[in-house]
């Protein structure tokens, strides 16, 4: 292998022309090298020892029109989960809070939505508004955005829109058929040409390939910008959908794509995202020496299960890990 590949100089500055043989060169060199580059890199933009903790609630559960083959909460899986109408945005704050009070910084709202239709942008608008008021960063994840829809999102306040690629293009018509690799591009330009900050990434463990998962990174690292955020999943498993049996992935793997992810990214925030209730203490920890950054926080995903608080308590504090501070208020952010 070249020795550029692991320049740790090189790679510390963000580029965007990355090709599929650069990226698999990355991905597939020694283990040893890969975390030492992934940690060294990241020291040059993150402090090492600081995580944010976020706290994601789905606001809209189930009936979702999408067929994603992962996804507990479409109508096409038979997985007994029971739809549910949009919360009143009372009860959504009132879950902001207590994610406040639990540690999180982050508060991420979930709605399991084809698009965000406009007789519910006002309700949305209305969280925004209030877990800003709380202090909290705020991300929504509705699906796909038709015109003017995500500028009114960031006139309320949004920091971040999730807006996840999930896999490769090749391998993305396996997983979903009804939404394309493109419309989600789009959308993705929607929010960017608003201004919001870009949350997005890609599940691991779907039974892809080795070149899917350099593949999804790929994409990522070609967005410019990059993604401010970019979370990387590894599949829970959910009985009744196309994805319920699948193989479990090696967490090798698993943190090759967080070290890559960090290396061709290497100012984003790297989420270490759903799939944590089945990793081990010492799998997480090696996710956060690639270069992982964030967690999700609280004992649910939307509909999946996370470790509890005294688990993430305890796992950061035999790392030493500290949390992220707050962002700053808007009035400390107008006077910097």
């Amino acid at each position: 292998m070249s020795a550029s590949v692991l320049d740790i100089d090189a790679l510390s500055k963000p580029r965007f022309d990355w090709t599929a043989e650069e990226a698999a060169r990355i991905y597939r060199a020694p283990f040893n090298d890969l975390l030492f580059a992934a940690q060294s890199v990241h020291r040059q933009h993150h402090d090492a020892n600081t995580v944010q903790k976020s706290q994601l609630l789905s606001i809209k559960t189930g009936g979702c029109a999408e067929d994603c083959g992962y996804c507990s909460q479409s109508a096409f899986h038979e997985t007994g989960l029971k739809a549910s109408k949009l919360m009143p945005v009372d009860d959504v704050l009132e879950k902001a809070r207590a994610a406040k009070a639990g540690g999180a910084t982050r508060f991420c709202m979930g709605a399991a939505w084809r698009s965000l239709k406009d007789r519910d942008v006002e309700a949305v608008c209305a969280m925004i508004e209030g877990v800003k008021a709380e202090g909290l960063e705020t991300c929504v994840t509705l699906g796909m955005l038709e015109d003017g829809q995500a500028e009114r999102l960031k006139a309320a306040g949004l920091d971040y829109y999730n807006h996840n690629l999930d896999t490769s293009r090749e391998y993305y018509g396996s997983v979903i058929t009804t939404r394309t690799y493109e419309d989600r591009l789009e959308t993705l330009g929607r929010v960017r040409e608003a201004g919001i900050h870009i949350c997005c990434g890609g599940i691991i463990g779907m039974g892809e390939g080795e070149d899917d998962r350099i593949g999804l990174l790929v994409e990522l690292a070609r967005l410019e910008p990059h993604p401010e955020s970019v979370p990387i999943n590894q599949l829970v498993a959910v009985d009744g959908t196309p994805l319920g049996s699948a193989e479990p992935l090696d967490g090798f793997d698993f943190v090759r794509a967080i070290a890559a992810a960090r290396l061709m990214m290497p100012r984003s925030v790297v989420r270490l995202s759903a799939g944590r209730e089945g990793m081990s203490r010492e799998l997480q920890a090696l996710c956060f020496l690639a270069g992982a950054n964030s967690i999700f926080v609280g004992e649910e995903l939307l509909t999946t299960p996370n470790p509890d608080l005294e688990q993430d308590g305890a796992l950061m504090r035999d790392l030493g890990l500290e949390p992220m501070a707050a962002p700053s208020a808007p009035a400390e952010r107008a006077a910097e």
